[in-house]
């Protein structure tokens, strides 16, 4: 048998960086996000040569190791084992034998979510293999748990959520790791313009965002009063978004990413680059109204809100910095697997 699972990246309108802790246990936070189409992707076939054998493409991994009950964590394929390690303690289970492989459709380190995103996709790829009773607030739980708990990689909340229930969704981050998901019921028309008026540009360099989370969270720890005011004023432009967003105001939205950049800016020191701030001057020069690095910030894509008639202006003035324009629609879904049950070689004519 072959299991298979997907789940979208998103991308973040708003409030992100509220969902991290500790601002998210003091403050609560909230957050707008969507989900596009780029996803990440995961096969599991069942093998009985008692191995796992792993080829994770995103890094470049791929070994077999012998089936046990707890694969080591070793920097190698963590998410991979991570989550296998926990699927089978939760679930008592046996070692099983199996082959999996997993890819992104965006690059590592893009600012679109891909790790959790990636967690969720192989969680749900189990959970179609096992028959596991996990519904999308458990998936992400466990996904959350599994990066920021098991394996103590630095990180928010609102990937996991947003690659398990997918769409528009308006989130609130409270204490005790309490998340509530509000999906928001966009009209047609604002999701074409939407489309018509974001560009994504991805400036041709990867970040890690560790190192940016961290220093987040040491100015909340060590109460750094500029940083919290920004990230106060940057969990307001949610609640400002949605507004705007279910109204259909592009201007009003561009206006609220425009500010929460420069809020943006404040919460780390590397959160922006000349490279950035070149890519943002020359898009701005060419008519964008706004923009915003997505994610943590540091490298990745940007994603600008321009008029969709100077849209081509923007696209070619950016490709002349280097990095390349990736073309997305919104999506509804959620993470969702399938499998695919193998039959012996018959003709089919």
């Amino acid at each position: 048998m072959i299991i298979r699972s997907k789940a979208p990246l998103r991308l973040g309108l708003a409030g992100g960086g509220s969902d991290v802790s500790p601002y998210s246990d003091i403050y609560g936070g909230l957050v707008l996000n969507a989900t596009i189409n780029l996803h990440a992707h995961c096969t599991i076939e069942e093998t009985k040569d008692q191995l796992i054998s792993i080829h994770s493409f995103d890094t470049g991994h791929h070994q077999s190791y012998p089936t046990s009950r707890y694969l080591t964590i070793d920097g190698e394929a963590s998410l991979i084992k991570g989550v296998y390690n926990r699927i089978v303690k939760d679930y008592h289970l046996q070692p099983l034998s199996f082959r999996i492989t997993t890819y992104n459709d965006a690059p590592a380190g893009s600012g679109l979510g891909a790790s959790s995103t990636m967690v969720v996709c192989i969680i749900k790829a189990f959970i179609e293999w096992l028959s596991l009773p996990l519904g999308d607030y458990e998936v992400s739980r466990l996904a959350y748990e599994i990066e920021r708990k098991d394996l103590m990689l630095s990180g928010g909340k609102q990937d996991q959520y947003a690659a398990a229930f997918g769409g528009f969704n308006y989130m609130e981050f409270l204490q005790n790791d309490m998340v509530i998901v509000n999906p928001l019921k966009v009209k047609r028309w604002i999701i074409d313009e939407l489309e018509a008026s974001i560009l994504l540009y991805f400036t041709g360099r990867s970040r890690a965002s560790a190192a940016i989370i961290d220093e987040q969270r040491k100015n909340t720890q060590n109460h750094n009063m500029e940083a919290i005011e920004a990230m106060h004023r940057i969990k307001q432009s949610a609640i400002d978004t949605k507004l705007a967003l279910l109204k259909g105001d592009v201007d009003a939205l561009a206006e609220i990413i425009k500010e929460g950049w420069e809020q943006k800016k404040k919460m780390a020191s590397h959160i922006t680059n000349p490279m950035i701030q070149k890519a943002m001057d020359t898009a701005r020069q060419a008519g964008a109204k706004a923009g915003k690095v997505s994610g943590a910030g540091g490298g990745g894509f940007i994603m600008f809100v321009v008029d969709p008639v100077r849209k081509k202006e923007v696209e070619m003035a950016l490709r002349e910095q280097g990095g390349f324009i990736m073309p997305f629609n919104f999506s509804d879904g959620g993470a969702h697997g399938w499998k695919i049950y193998e039959t012996d070689n018959v003709n089919a004519y």
